[in-house]
């Protein structure tokens, strides 16, 4: 889907995602240790590159859906969230919401309004994204509205507690970053989110035995709460009139400008030790 299109995710959707995990040509491996291979892609939609991260994991396939899934335990396990919520859905399987995250200070954080799309097959789940405008989340002051051109996992079933993890993102966070910052978000930060996603793995069961266990509206639509999107609603916008923060410069900032515990966050794992 292009970004500021507002539909019902067709199979050919999860198949273009499907397609790019699976691409060789044209990408580059800038990090392959411990079991995870990270790999960027120059293209002509942004400065920022593709960046696309395998690993096999140690859990089912379901129970990683669940976690990339439920909203309340990411905020357990998802550091960099600062807030997620969804405003409405379009049916069972694409919604509307908004994402922000945490960046490290004196950089303002991001925001993303976003289309999320996602599909369980059995032996291959699938969840994208792409940036949509709504007028209902507007932009915020002091936030930069980033835009996701395709972000998504696929996960594919190895055995009944194993998967491979696949995750592909397009994104700008809009503005110019400092390039040691770029560096690290793709040979530190990618790698690390894996370790996270499968930490979060390990500890999902107990935590979701004891907070609403049955819950899970992206199986059980029947669960859904927020309110039905029709295509046709006049708030969903073109994306021009979202805020461009391409002027921003944010290039010049030293890792000397952060603070020790930002910087020891972003530097962990740089070792190998995540």
């Amino acid at each position: 889907m292009e970004v500021g299109e507002v539909r019902v995710a067709m199979d050919s959707d999860f198949m273009k995602l499907r397609d790019l995990c699976e691409e060789i040509d044209g990408w580059k491996v800038e990090y392959n240790k411990n079991g995870i291979s990270v790999h960027t892609k120059h293209n002509d939609i942004s400065d920022f590159k593709m960046v696309k991260i395998r690993s096999v994991m140690n859990y089912s396939a379901q129970t990683v859906y669940d976690v990339l899934h439920d909203p309340e335990y990411r905020k357990v396990w998802d550091h960099s969230m600062k807030e997620s919520y969804e405003i409405g859905y379009l049916n069972p399987n694409n919604d509307i919401g908004y994402y922000s995250l945490k960046c490290p200070s004196p950089m303002k954080n991001r925001d993303f309004v976003l289309q999320r799309s996602w599909l369980d097959t059995g032996p291959h789940l699938y969840i994208l994204n792409h940036s949509v405008n709504h007028e209902d989340l507007p932009p915020r002051k002091g936030i930069v509205r980033g835009i996701s051109y395709l972000t998504g996992y696929w996960l594919k079933v190895l055995t009944p507690k194993s998967c491979e993890f696949n995750y592909v993102t397009q994104a700008d966070p809009k503005g110019k970053l400092p390039k040691w910052l770029v560096n690290r978000a793709t040979h530190i930060v990618a790698p690390k989110t894996v370790k996270l996603v499968q930490k979060a793995c390990k500890g999902y069961d107990s935590w979701k035995a004891k907070n609403n266990p049955n819950q899970k509206p992206w199986i059980y639509p029947e669960q859904i709460k927020v309110p039905r999107i029709n295509l046709e609603d006049p708030k969903i916008l073109p994306m021009d009139h979202a805020q461009s923060m391409d002027s921003l410069d944010e290039s010049e900032l030293k890792e000397s400008d952060m603070s020790q515990s930002e910087l020891s966050e972003l530097n962990a794992g740089e070792n190998g030790d995540i």
